[in-house]
């Protein structure tokens, strides 16, 4: 299996070729490029057309919005100066952060989830959120080093909950990842479903993925599995800072600060709040870039696999 580390250093250099391309000046953009990775592949397309219309509204441009095909390629078009805003999940940000690619304008507040039921708390909001692994209600599986010998659903290895946290408490648990079969799907309703087939023992997701996903999680006549009754969960015990709203750093004050008041603006509406909701956001306050250093540690953590 591949280490976290070569991963990275592979996109370094991919993002040194996409860099050498030229980047708009903010007085030059003529239409804002805004890309995000979607929780639920489905339905991303028509979150995509209902967030740019609303967008162009609220900022009186043009703006193309597009949906990351992986964690990686939302940082590859933020160093080409493809994509001028990005909705990052955290650890995504961390490397285009690293890059020099990206600069956090705002951190996302999420519900928070009681987390002995799983279900939201009314008008509860957090800051961080944990990462969860799903498995069979009936799985023999109590804790980290049962895990051995097992197939397991990531979603990639750039991302926070849905592979970094988890595999670097496992490793601080003594377990052996290479006994750990790891297969690569991009989405969680879908891994919540291999799960539920036997294709997988357990998938690594975000914390409240059975209250979010209820719905979306079929069986092979399209009707729902009660995620409740055919599910289980553990949940990690590090703490993942929420997504981040980044820019390019050279998009300019002026833009920047208009992309960020339209973020805020958001909450305030319902219709702004029904997409914000399509990716789990309640809200937006202040990014605290201290807040990511802490994933930093963890993907170190998760690069000695070997």
């Amino acid at each position: 299996m591949k280490k976290l580390a070569k991963m990275l250093a592979v996109l370094a250099l991919a993002l040194s070729v996409v860099g050498c391309s030229s980047e708009k000046k903010s007085d030059e953009i003529t239409t804002l490029e805004v890309q995000f990775v979607p929780t639920n592949v489905e339905t991303a397309d028509g979150t995509s057309a209902d967030f740019e219309a609303y967008l162009e509204n609220l900022l009186d441009m043009d703006v193309n919005v597009t949906v990351a095909t992986s964690y990686n390629t939302i940082v590859e078009a933020m160093k080409s100066g493809k994509t001028h805003v990005g909705i990052m999940p955290p650890a995504t940000y961390v490397i285009a952060r690293e890059a020099d690619s990206a600069v956090s304008i705002l951190s996302s507040t999420l519900v928070d989830y009681d987390q002995t039921t799983e279900q939201p708390i009314a008008g509860s909001t957090v800051g961080t959120f944990k990462a969860e692994i799903v498995m069979k209600a009936d799985a023999d599986i109590e804790s980290y080093k049962d895990f051995e010998g097992k197939t397991i659903a990531r979603l990639g290895t750039a991302s926070a909950s849905g592979y970094i946290y988890p595999v670097a408490e496992m490793l601080e648990a003594g377990v052996d990842l290479s006994t750990i079969t790891f297969v690569e799907i991009l989405d969680m309703p879908s891994a919540m479903r291999a799960v539920y087939d036997g294709e997988v023992d357990a998938c690594y997701v975000f914390e409240g993925a059975r209250y979010v996903f209820q719905n979306a999680v079929k069986d092979a006549n399209g009707n729902a599995i009660d995620v409740w009754s055919n599910f289980k969960v553990m949940l990690s015990e590090g703490d993942i800072p929420n997504d981040a709203v980044a820019v390019l750093p050279t998009l300019g004050d002026e833009l920047t600060a208009k992309v960020k008041q339209a973020f805020l603006d958001m909450a305030a509406d319902e219709e702004g709040l029904a997409i914000m909701n399509s990716w789990g956001h309640t809200g937006y306050v202040e990014s605290d870039e201290a807040a990511y250093d802490s994933i930093a540690a963890y993907m170190e953590k998760a690069a000695s696999e070997e």
